[in-house]
């Protein structure tokens, strides 16, 4: 990128959120580890404090491995309003310093400030000032990345946490790829590095020995999107209106569901969550997907799509539960369903819709 169109670009991302929150709110729970979500013998970590993480609990696990490896890990229900008030809190703070957002969830957003509201020249001083005002605020720890994209933003956040601040400056981002095992690139996952692995792409610098077309016939669309960041190249810019891929919700039952009665009951608080978020952001979908756990772990899914967004609830919750009902007779138990709404749009656009500076 020529030297006078360099971005100014900051990563925030909020350290152990869900499980900062909740020590932050009972001082019980401070120091010591702590899984938000599930239980001792069902369900999913929504996510684990630093002091859980260290016996090796994360996110997405068991609640019955992660009691395995954490033998005193204590659980909590998830107090989703207190987490959005927070974040609510954090997003007021990014606003003083740059209309340019683009939120990744509750508590991740990428903003640039490459001209911002404060006139400041430096963006690492504006990210230290941000967590400062967070920290001030919310008595939560953030950490943040400093760079000219933001793919090296993103790695940049997650290098020194928690509470970190680090700066990847123009003529550090080749160099501080190359030397980066490739699991840990944000859009390489663990099934992609493991078939890179294979081919023995070890490191940026590996990656960075094929061209565009070999990358592209081996990884299909995202050869393209490697070849670049082995380059520490990306263009994207920081979308203000960024629009989900999808929305959805799930629920572990504290009892296996055997019959369709109770299969339908469960059913219906999780399609009236996931309305309720469509109606409040007014974004629809096209196409449902039904997910359904069994008591042995087993996965199956259903979905169907629609020519147009679907904006009436009675319509979406009639969908849903044909998915289910396709699976009647249910084989045995079911310890989880889910509901998601895919191909999103926005209500509105259902009809048609720099200067060099210091770091």
């Amino acid at each position: 990128m020529p030297e006078t169109n360099i971005r100014k670009i900051i990563h925030i991302d909020m350290d152990a959120f869900y499980a900062s929150v909740e020590q932050r709110d009972n001082p019980a729970l401070r120091g010591k580890p702590v899984a938000v979500g599930g239980s001792r013998e069902r369900g999913v970590v929504a996510a684990a404090s630093y002091e859980a993480r260290k016996f090796g609990v994360r996110s997405a696990m068991s609640s019955m491995v992660a009691a395995r490896k954490c033998p005193n890990l204590i659980f909590v229900k998830p107090r989703f309003e207190s987490y959005k008030v927070a974040s609510k809190q954090i997003r007021e703070v990014f606003a003083e310093y740059t209309h340019l957002i683009e939120p990744l969830s509750l508590d991740e957003a990428y903003l640039d400030v490459t001209e911002n509201l404060k006139g400041m020249a430096s963006a690492t001083a504006i990210a230290k000032e941000i967590k400062e005002k967070i920290k001030e605020r919310t008595q939560l720890t953030a950490s943040a990345g400093v760079s000219y994209n933001k793919f090296l933003a993103k790695l940049a956040s997650d290098y020194q946490k928690p509470d970190g601040l680090f700066v990847i400056k123009p003529n550090q981002g080749e160099k501080f790829v190359e030397d980066l095992e490739v699991y840990r690139f944000h859009g390489i996952g663990k099934v992609t590095a493991d078939k890179m692995n294979k081919m023995n792409i070890f490191t940026g610098l590996d990656l960075r020995q094929y061209d565009e077309s070999f990358l592209t016939k081996h990884f299909g669309k995202a050869g393209k999107y490697y070849y670049n960041i082995a380059r520490a190249i990306d263009y994207r810019p920081v979308n203000t209106e960024r629009i989900r891929k999808s929305v959805g919700s799930e629920n572990t039952f504290w009892r296996d569901l055997e019959t369709n009665v109770e299969l339908e009951a469960g059913l219906k608080p999780i399609i009236e969550d996931v309305w309720k978020y469509c109606e409040r952001t007014q974004v629809y979908g096209r196409t449902v997907h039904l997910k359904v756990k069994f008591k042995d772990f087993q996965i199956i899914t259903r979905s169907r799509t629609t020519l147009s967004p679907i904006v009436d609830s009675t319509f979406f919750e009639k969908i849903a539960y044909d998915l289910l009902e396709q699976l009647y007779p249910i084989p045995k138990g079911v310890r989880l369903l889910g509901i998601s709404l895919s191909n999103l749009a926005l209500g509105d656009d259902m009809v048609g819709k720099q200067l060099s500076l210091e770091f």
